[in-house]
């Protein structure tokens, strides 16, 4: 139980502490949003600032980290000449939401779908430990009376396929490993959605090619988070390894299939830009600071449905991970998908902007989120399709009980810990 006034007592006595902070935080915010505003005026287009980079390049005799580069929509928002913080209007304004859903009829014919996982852990109270990793789709035709399509795809995990050898995890007595690890068990969640993602993108365009090019209609494919593994360079090498190959499958299906894949973050804490600002800035008067991440910089600077302009991520880890070749080259957008939020950061392949369909996708991206008042449809109905819920967990080791009794297995669980599960149900 919470004490609200023992709460309060504490809010007011570390209230310096926590202003402070807050001028530290505002004073770094600031500052890189005034450099984002002048980067077009030392910068006035894209070539200028690529050989600004060459330059610092070769200057220190080698590749850089600079977060970013610019692409032709540097340019584009150059052109329009009206907005300090680069952005790229929607164009569109709505008096009401029912407007804006007669708007979103523009999906009518797009065919949209989306992967999303979840998983039930090993579960250390019962005398055999398994796990279950379970893949949600959700595929929408957007072409009436044709039906949607909402499945799921799972995984049963063995012990022996939830042992992993680590430090510390073996009995020095015995020899025997006792780890059973939840690295695993997010390994195989991940290349589940990835495989089930690849299979449907493949699964239209066989569709695809039986119908004239004129006569197709278009498919945009979502993932839920971030298309680059940079999380994964912290993990061992084999987890490491398995990430980026199944991000690399990703962005591959996507350019053989030619059907475009965004990566879509609601909330993201990449600092691809502030990067790019950071190693531009010659004063060197930039600083980063916890909690100023890309998406705040143009925070209260959009109106819904308004983006950045696309850049390419040039993070320096990138290289390591095998993203240099420009099929598997990365783009990026922060878009404004909610009034009261900072932008979203949208990646996808290059591929999908050199093909000049940017603005087709984000078209799909403004409709869907208009269909769920803020984040995209198609992602949370794919995730209301992949959720395990602490009933299903019940219902989960029950099965399993049924099934173990019938094949002579010995299967117990703690009774406390039953005793606990069925309170939080």
């Amino acid at each position: 139980m919470l004490y609200t006034q023992k709460l309060r007592e504490e809010l007011d006595r570390k209230r310096h502490q926590l202003t402070r902070y807050q001028d530290h935080y505002g004073q770094r915010l600031g500052a890189f949003r005034d450099a984002l505003r002048s980067l077009g005026q030392r910068y006035p287009s894209s070539a200028a600032l690529t050989a600004a980079q060459d330059a610092m390049s070769q200057r220190d005799g080698g590749p850089r980290s600079f977060g970013a580069r610019a692409t032709t929509e540097y340019d584009r928002w150059r052109a329009t000449e009206s907005f300090a913080i680069p952005t790229l209007p929607f164009g569109h304004t709505f008096a009401h939401h029912e407007e804006a859903r007669a708007w979103a009829e523009c999906l009518r014919g797009v065919t949209t779908l989306a992967v999303d996982g979840s998983q039930l852990p090993p579960w250390r109270d019962a005398s055999v430990p398994v796990a279950l990793v379970q893949a949600g789709l959700f595929e929408n035709p957007h072409n009436p009376p044709e039906p949607y399509v909402k499945d799921v795809y799972l995984e049963l995990l063995s012990p022996e396929e939830l042992i992993v050898t680590e430090p510390d995890t073996t009995d020095a007595r015995t020899g025997e490993d006792l780890s059973y690890s939840m690295e695993i068990v997010n390994l195989h969640r991940f290349e589940l959605e990835v495989r089930t993602l690849i299979q449907r993108m493949e699964h239209h365009a066989r569709l695809r090619e039986a119908i004239p090019r004129n006569e197709r209609s278009r498919v945009v494919a979502f993932y839920d988070g971030s298309l680059i593994m940079s999380f994964a360079l912290k993990k061992a090498p084999h987890y490491r390894t398995r990430y980026v190959a199944g991000a690399q499958q990703l962005l591959e299906a996507s350019y053989v299939t030619g059907i475009p894949l965004v990566g879509y973050i609601d909330t993201s804490y990449a600092r691809d830009i502030m990067t790019l600002l950071t190693s531009l800035d010659g004063r060197q008067s930039l600083t980063e600071a916890r909690g100023v991440y890309d998406a705040l910089l143009w925070q209260g600077s959009l109106h819904w449905g308004d983006r950045s302009p696309a850049f390419i991520s040039a993070r320096e880890d990138l290289s390591q991970m095998g993203y240099g070749q420009q099929r598997s080259e990365l783009a990026f957008v922060y878009f404004q998908a909610a009034h009261d939020r900072p932008p979203a950061r949208l990646e996808f392949p290059r591929w999908v902007l050199d093909s000049g369909q940017l603005d087709e996708v984000m078209s799909v991206v403004c409709a869907e989120t208009i269909a769920a008042t803020g984040y995209p449809y198609t992602i949370e109905a794919a995730d209301a399709v992949a959720v395990i819920s602490a009933r299903d967990r019940a219902q989960f080791y029950a099965t399993f009980q049924q099934f173990a009794e019938r094949e002579g297995l010995s299967f117990s669980f703690s009774r406390k810990a039953l005793s606990k599960n069925r309170r939080r149900v």
